[in-house]
């Protein structure tokens, strides 16, 4: 038997680790693989050669690495681009050093698109070597799934933000705007999870092109109506010309994404600006969103778990390849009125480059947050909490396989 590989990619979440976990506990279950090597750093440490052998990660490492926030392995943001045949030479290289035949690669849009282009390389030029990806991101904004690993847990614990800050803001009466900034580049998911709480008053999402003096009139009748207001932001707000409201939108994070935040910055100065208030508070949930270990939702560890032990059962067929693994709701629950989930597989060139968006359908008009259906969209996603293993009164974590 030959080896397999892990890397991880991109922004992390609360449960990427678990879909980790999964591959690895996945191989000591049924070992397809003589070893699992992980690839420190993504692509990027892995086209260096640093990898770290996780073959016989002890069990407890295991439960304590699915609850463990930000990723294990290390992450990059190195773009590996068609064409560049130096890198996927050097990959296959890597690869051949270390007798490896499939490596799995946990990450987000780009890094979907690296195992397509690498699987497509692959065919001509290494058709002995196989690649997989397993989806994971808090944006949501993946295709063709139902959802994202990360996501609910990053939602689950937005709720929980939107909440507490909320009933913190309302103990007061002096008068002041509350804006909450979420990530969200392009789609506002995240951003539209915290209408789930019943306290948003106004939502700003991507999808809807930001016009101020609409919104600046609906704050004044939020004061008007009832002497407060709770704003929640995305990130990637932006006008109708496509430029950000955010102060950020000038850097870019080596794949020519925006780098992005401010948004709730410029959109409290607008109102004071107005003088609708004095002042005004800005939290920004950002980091806090993908980190939070400690508020991950059961359905989402368990699911980017599964999906790690599927993406390594998937593997022991030859000609799988290419592929992707991913999560959709079954459709006879949810006829019912059960969530259900149920994986799939398809091709990565589907699950690359393309953005699913917030349906505009679960849009409110002039910024008055999600419908109904899109409430119940997001409420089995952030059910039930794990049972969490504790260390000195704190969710026990793995020191980074990046920094042993």
């Amino acid at each position: 038997m030959a080896n397999c590989l892990v890397a991880q990619s991109g922004g992390p979440t609360a449960v990427i680790n678990a879909s980790l976990a999964g591959v690895v506990r996945a191989n000591q279950l049924n070992p397809v693989y003589n070893r699992v090597f992980g690839g420190l750093h993504g692509i990027e440490g892995t086209l260096a050669g640093k990898l770290y052998d996780l073959t016989d990660l002890p069990s407890r490492d295991i439960d304590v690495l699915k609850q463990t926030p930000s990723s294990a392995l290390g992450t990059c943001r190195y773009k590996l681009k068609r064409g560049n045949d130096a890198d996927y030479r050097r990959l296959v290289d890597v690869m051949d050093a270390h007798d490896i035949s499939t490596m799995f690669y946990i990450g987000g849009n780009d890094s979907m698109d690296t195992v397509d282009a690498l699987a497509s390389w692959a065919q001509e030029h290494a058709p002995s070597k196989r690649f997989i990806g397993i989806p994971k991101t808090v944006d949501n904004d993946l295709v063709p799934v139902d959802h994202c690993p990360g996501f609910p847990s990053a939602a689950k614990v937005a709720c929980q933000i939107t909440h507490a800050t909320y009933l913190d803001y309302a103990a007061y009466t002096r008068p002041e705007v509350f804006v909450l900034e979420v990530m969200g580049r392009d789609a506002g998911w995240l951003a539209a999870s915290t209408c789930v709480t019943g306290d948003v008053d106004l939502l700003i999402l991507p999808e809807t092109p930001f016009n101020k003096d609409a919104f600046l009139s609906e704050v004044q009748k939020k004061f008007d109506q009832k002497g407060e207001c709770y704003i929640v932001a995305s990130e990637g707000a932006r006008y109708a010309d496509g430029a950000y409201l955010s102060a950020g939108e000038a850097a870019n994070d080596g794949f020519a994404h925006a780098v992005l935040g401010g948004a709730a910055a410029t959109l409290k100065q607008m109102i004071v600006d107005a003088g609708i208030v004095p002042r005004g508070v800005v939290q920004d949930l950002s980091r806090a969103a993908r980190s939070s270990n400690f508020a991950q939702s059961l359905v989402d560890v368990n699911e980017a778990y599964d999906l790690g032990l599927s993406a390594h059962m998937r593997s022991a067929d030859p000609a799988f390849t290419g592929q992707v693994v991913g999560v959709r709701r079954n459709a006879a629950a949810a006829a019912e009125g059960r969530y259900d989930a149920e994986f799939f597989a398809g091709p990565a060139s589907e699950f690359a480059n393309f953005v699913k968006q917030f349906p505009a359908a679960w849009i409110r008009p002039d910024y008055q947050g999600i419908t109904d259906e899109a409430i119940a969209y997001f409420r089995p996603l952030i059910e039930g909490e794990p049972k969490l293993i504790m260390d000195g009164g704190l969710p026990a974590t793995l020191t980074p396989f990046n920094k042993r």
